[in-house]
């Protein structure tokens, strides 16, 4: 049996700090493409071990669910577009189906394109300011598409943040979110 080269979301990310966003923004409107600006709310869902996620933006809102473990480097991703007015419908469906929100951020997303890569600058209310460089891939391409990302991330001057110091610090905000962000 042929194993399945799927296309799955590769990424390379990193916290960073104002002054660096502020450089990589200059940088960016240099050598790419801006293509929006938004504002996002998302909701992460508890369930059976998948990554269930109801996210809305200005325009749009969407049913997302990430295969594997959160913060690694490639998962498969399945989005589902649908209505914005429907957002709240969605969120009682999930939870009359028993899931609960277990995380709820508001960001600001900046997106470039650069080439294939798509640049996001993510301000996470509560959480902090992230680069995340990103690129669709197939499966066994994987590793050479991360390594490529990683070193178009230190070519900003910037180091990946490790998968340990994401989990510590998405654990905190999960545990803290409502304190955090002032949520009732």
């Amino acid at each position: 049996m042929k194993k399945s080269m799927k296309n799955i979301e590769i990424e390379a990310r990193s916290f960073v700090t104002k002054k660096q966003c502020k450089n990589l923004i200059k940088k960016l409107k240099k050598e790419a493409r801006f293509v929006d600006s938004i504002n996002e709310e998302t909701v992460y869902f508890s369930g059976p071990g998948k990554d269930l996620r109801l996210r809305r933006d200005d325009e749009n809102a969407f049913i997302i669910l990430k295969e594997g473990r959160i913060h690694d480097s490639s998962r498969e991703e399945i989005e589902i577009k649908f209505d914005r007015v429907e957002f709240k419908n969605i969120e009682e469906l999930f939870k009359r189906l028993g899931y609960v929100d277990a995380v709820r951020w508001f960001r600001k997303r900046i997106i470039y394109k650069w080439g294939e890569i798509k640049i996001l600058l993510d301000d996470t209310k509560g959480y902090g300011l992230i680069i995340e460089l990103e690129k669709l891939g197939k499966t066994g391409k994987r590793r050479k598409i991360y390594k490529d990302l990683r070193n178009k991330l230190e070519s900003f001057g910037i180091k990946v943040t490790s998968k340990e110091e994401f989990d510590r610090k998405f654990e905190y905000y999960k545990k803290n979110w409502r304190k955090i962000i002032k949520y009732k």
